[in-house]
């Protein structure tokens, strides 16, 4: 397989594509996309207003990100979606102008209160609690979604994972966001004091092995400028549960 990889690499014409200096070239298509893509819209851009001036982490999904959520929504026909991290109800803006009734959960006092201000007007309830205490209540109550947005706390990933699957529907989806961040923080996969990877048990493998799902890994490369020089590789997790 390295052969014919290195053999296509060689291929006249399709050599420059396989440059590594190529990730430098991320904003680019990003403007690209965005300037192609993204429509006005004057409420998402007020509730990312509204969070920075009332002072929550400037760490919401990114515009393009976010139309991948409004798509997937509407591909899956999602009625309704349970969103685990709320911060300032940006992503929950987005699911409930894709048609989708959104129960979200969020941690903070101060983060719910602002989204709440955020998604005024929208069929968007924002309970307040730590997920993993808020999830078991909504199971008690016989809930189900067609669609569960997980971009929470990186140490409560497959727990937050476990819950998601019980509380979709058969053929509902998942979606595991900010999987390479969680999986070199806690060591799942990295490299080793001479250079080589070294790996331990991730989310990756213990989704893999869980029978109720089938799962795809998809990376995503973001360029940070100026703050970061360089490509910094992410990627999500999206399942359906069988």
């Amino acid at each position: 397989m390295a052969e014919f990889i290195e053999k296509i690499a060689q291929t006249p014409g399709l050599k420059a594509v396989f440059n590594y200096e190529n990730f430098r070239l991320q904003p680019a298509f990003d403007a690209k996309a965005q300037a192609a893509f993204i429509r006005p819209n004057e409420k998402l851009d007020n509730a990312f207003k509204n969070s920075l001036a009332k002072g929550l982490p400037p760490i919401s999904v990114l515009p393009m990100a976010a139309q991948h959520l409004s798509v997937l929504t509407r591909l899956v026909g999602a009625k309704s979606v349970l969103e685990i991290g709320t911060l300032g109800g940006y992503s929950s803006i987005v699911f409930a102008q894709a048609g989708a009734k959104v129960t979200s959960i969020e941690i903070s006092p101060k983060h719910r209160d602002v989204a709440l201000e955020n998604v005024s007007g929208l069929d968007v309830e924002i309970l307040l609690g730590a997920a993993l205490d808020v999830l078991p209540k909504l199971a008690e109550e016989g809930r189900k979604f067609d669609l569960v947005f997980i971009d929470a706390d990186f140490d409560d990933q497959w727990e937050h994972f476990d819950w998601a699957v019980k509380l979709s529907r058969s053929g509902g989806g998942i979606f595991l966001d900010d999987v390479v961040p969680t999986m070199i923080k806690n060591g799942e996969v990295g490299f080793g004091g001479g250079g080589e990877v070294v790996e331990k048990r991730s989310v990756m493998e213990r989704i893999g092995e869980d029978a109720r799902v089938k799962a795809s890994f998809l990376p995503v490369v973001a360029h940070m400028q100026p703050v970061l020089p360089d490509p910094m590789m992410n990627g999500f997790i999206l399942a359906v549960v069988e």
